[in-house]
């Protein structure tokens, strides 16, 4: 009984820590774009630190300038916000948090 509330505890605290470093994994539907850098669709790590994010999957790494931002609600499910296959927004499920993707402080074109 006692592991099982302490493994339920070392699970929160690494949600926890997890969210506490801005990082999350995301799906990507659809090949996409992102600071003019095309991306394939498939599962990425994502990371948010100094207003830029770090999406990873395998040995690819592609950088762009982004901010996190607290939404009222939570969103139920993880999705993206797309203008014409350029990645503007990843909304992330369970959470208020929403990763916007920018260019010099301000959101991306068309967004």
């Amino acid at each position: 009984m006692v592991k099982k509330i302490l493994a339920g505890f070392v699970t929160v605290g690494t949600m926890a820590a997890i969210a506490a470093t801005g990082s999350y994994k995301v799906n990507l539907m659809q090949n996409s774009i992102l600071d003019g850098k095309h991306l394939k669709a498939g599962t990425y790590k994502v990371e948010v630190e100094n207003n830029m994010a770090m999406l990873k999957r395998g040995d690819k790494t592609v950088q762009a300038p982004a901010r996190e931002e607290t939404a009222s609600q939570k969103f139920n499910n993880t999705q993206m916000v797309y203008t014409n296959n350029n990645l503007q927004e990843i909304d992330i499920g369970g959470t208020h948090t929403k990763i916007v993707f920018t260019r010099n402080g301000q959101p991306e074109a068309g967004a």
